[in-house]
């Protein structure tokens, strides 16, 4: 049988980065399913204010706010515990929590790389390592991983992010091998573009690039409430890979039909698609500049 949560009217659901985007999408999904809650965001009142709305539309399933940096090993070892004293039993870990950075990668510091990686891959790392003993007496659980479209296509400006969701991929992939004939499943997420604060929130070296991308975004993407749907539907039937938006699709076969050039392919596509071919002109500019005159880390 396929691990799947079939029903989850009373079950225990766990999410980071629950105080926006997608994870309070999923947060409102979950709650109108019957979930109980465990909230978990690095801005706890982000949280809480997801906590406060749930609670107000009338259920008496419990909902708990929990604020961490899913980076931090040492919260994140406690809050397992934590959130497995408040609640008990624990069925579904989603670990949503995410950042973004858009730089080439001369311009992108180690210390950019250990913020991405620490939220981005070790904050999926840390769910899965401190949740899934609390997981595995369930009955029967699941986990979610986000990975991205930039899972399986790698972009220009997006070495870092890029490499961090294409090693959750990696690291869910391999769990579903692990997890065959355990009470565990697994479903691993790649979206495309979906209208989150994802853009506002994240960092890069040129500011009026992150303002022309999440207005993009803004007027563009996919809507949080309608990728959570497809999300808990996937849960429930115990889908292993599931690909959220057009775009992801298009992706996929793309580099399936083509596993070398098609990563060109998207790349023109994306540019052409969010009108940034001047992006494109100035990242080669960079590295013709960083060619010649040498490395800002040297």
């Amino acid at each position: 049988m396929r691990p799947g949560l079939r029903q989850l009217d009373g079950r225990v659901a766990v999410i980071t980065g629950a105080g926006a985007g997608i994870g309070r999408a999923l947060a409102r999904g979950l709650h109108a399913k019957g979930c109980h809650l465990a909230l978990i965001d690095l801005d706890g009142q982000a949280a809480q204010a997801v906590a406060t709305e749930l609670a107000q539309a009338g259920s008496e399933r419990r909902i708990t706010v929990h604020p961490a940096d899913v980076a931090d090993r040492a919260r994140m070892r406690v809050l397992a515990a934590e959130v497995a004293e408040a609640h008990g039993s624990l069925h579904l870990l989603i670990n949503n929590a995410g950042i973004g950075y858009e730089a080439a990668f001369p311009q992108t510091s180690l210390e950019t790389w250990d913020k991405v990686l620490g939220v981005n891959l070790w904050g999926v790392i840390h769910g899965c390592h401190f949740f899934l003993p609390h997981l595995a007496k369930a009955e029967q659980a699941h986990i979610v991983n986000m990975s991205s479209l930039f899972g399986y296509v790698g972009m220009a400006g997006q070495t870092v992010y890029c490499a961090s969701k294409y090693a959750v991929r990696g690291l869910s992939e391999a769990l579903w091998e692990e997890l065959r004939g355990t009470t565990v499943g697994l479903t691993l997420v790649h979206p495309g573009s979906i209208a989150t604060d994802i853009m506002k929130t994240s960092d890069g070296d040129d500011p009026q690039l992150m303002e022309r991308l999440a207005a993009w975004y803004e007027q563009n993407a996919m809507p949080p409430d309608k990728a959570a749907a497809r999300i808990i539907r996937g849960v429930e039937t115990g889908k292993r890979r599931l690909l959220v938006t057009a775009e992801a699709y298009l992706a996929d076969q793309v580099r399936r039909l083509f596993p070398v050039a098609g990563n060109k392919v998207m790349n023109d596509l994306v540019i052409r698609g969010l009108g940034l071919e001047d992006m494109r002109e100035k990242r080669a500019t960079q590295w013709q500049q960083t060619m010649v005159d040498g490395w800002p880390w040297d």
